[in-house]
C-alpha cells in the first residue's frame, strides 16, 4: 500500500481495532493511520496527513457509542458513507498460555460487556483499557501467561498472541454502524440510489416542538430511521438531536420535509448524504 497522505484513512484505537478492521474491509488499499482521540482522527484529515476517517457511531448491543454525538457537528468533517461490521471477539493469550489458568481479561469495557457469559465461566478480573487492541499489545508485551485480552484475529496476528477461544461474544448479532468521514461533501446524484442524509437540529424550548419538527417527515413519508437527543448545556435545558433518515435533500418531499424542520428548529447543521449500505437491505 502507498503510504502518502491522499492514500490514508484515519481510525481511533491501535491497529489490530475494530475499526483497523472496518478500514481493511471498505479501502484494503489504503494505509491505516491509527489515532489517540476521535478528535485527533478528524485533526488528521482537516489538516490533510489523511484523506478519510472511519468512526464508530452505533453498535447493535452496547448503543451509540460515546462522546461522538457531541464531537460530529465540530469535526469539520462530512459524512460520506456507512459501513456496518461484524464484530467477532477473540479471547487472546500469550503461546504459553492456558484458558484454565488466567486470572485476569482485559479489554475495551464494551468488549468486556458484550462477553460477559465467558468471563463468568472463567472467573477471571475484568480489567478495562481503551481499547481492544491496546489490550492486546499490553498482554503481548507483558508475557504473563495469566493474562490475557479480549480483541480481534487481527490483533492476534499483529501482536503475535495465540487465540485462545474464538466468536466469544455473547450477542451473535453483534455489529457496529460506522460513518466515513471526509472534508468535502460528495453527494449523490438524488435518484441515483438509495441514500442516507443525516443532521443534527435545536427546537425551540415550546410544547411540541420536537413532534412538530419531524411532522414534515411523517407527511412527506420519509423515513427516520435514527433519532437521539442528548444535552448540550449544564442547565439540562438545551438538547440537541441527531437524525438519519431515508432520502436526498434534492428530492421534492425532502425540500418540503426539511422546510417544516427550519421553521420549527432554532438551528439545524446537515451532517451529509451518502449511499446506503447494502447492510440496510
Amino acid at each position: 500500500m502507498t503510504d502518502t497522505p491522499a492514500n490514508r484513512i484515519a481510525f481511533q484505537g491501535t491497529l489490530g481495532a475494530n475499526s483497523h478492521i472496518a478500514c481493511r474491509q471498505v479501502y484494503p488499499d489504503m494505509q491505516p493511520l491509527p489515532c489517540a482521540t476521535f478528535e485527533d482522527s478528524f485533526t488528521a484529515v482537516r489538516d490533510g496527513e489523511a484523506r478519510l476517517a472511519m468512526i464508530p457511531i452505533d453498535n447493535s448491543v452496547a448503543g451509540r457509542v460515546a462522546d461522538i454525538h457531541h464531537l460530529l457537528p465540530h469535526s469539520g468533517l462530512y459524512i460520506i458513507g456507512e459501513h456496518f461490521q461484524r464484530v467477532e471477539h477473540c479471547l487472546l493469550g500469550t503461546a504459553d498460555a492456558d484458558i484454565g489458568g488466567l486470572k485476569e481479561i482485559h479489554s475495551h469495557i464494551h468488549a468486556l460487556d458484550q462477553c460477559r457469559r465467558l468471563i463468568a465461566e472463567l472467573g477471571a478480573e475484568p480489567v478495562i483499557h481503551f481499547d481492544t487492541a491496546g489490550a492486546a499489545r499490553d498482554v503481548a508485551q507483558w508475557g504473563d501467561r495469566a493474562k490475557c485480552a479480549i480483541a480481534s484475529s487481527l490483533a492476534a496476528d499483529i501482536y503475535g498472541l495465540k487465540i485462545l477461544r474464538d466468536r466469544i461474544e455473547d450477542a451473535d448479532h453483534n455489529t457496529t454502524r460506522f460513518i466515513i468521514m471526509g472534508p468535502e461533501h460528495l453527494t449523490p446524484a438524488a435518484g441515483s440510489r438509495k441514500t442516507i442524509t443525516s443532521f443534527v437540529f435545536r427546537v425551540r424550548s415550546v410544547p411540541a416542538a420536537l413532534y412538530k419538527a419531524l411532522g414534515g417527515f411523517a407527511t412527506n413519508n420519509i423515513n427516520i430511521t435514527k433519532l437521539e437527543s442528548y444535552i448540550i448545556d449544564g442547565a439540562f435545558t438545551v438538547a440537541q438531536f441527531y437524525a438519519d433518515v431515508e432520502g436526498h435533500p434534492d428530492e421534492q418531499a425532502m425540500k418540503w420535509a426539511f422546510e417544516e424542520l427550519d421553521f420549527f428548529t432554532t438551528e439545524w447543521t446537515l451532517l451529509g448524504t451518502y449511499p446506503a449500505s447494502p447492510f440496510r437491505g
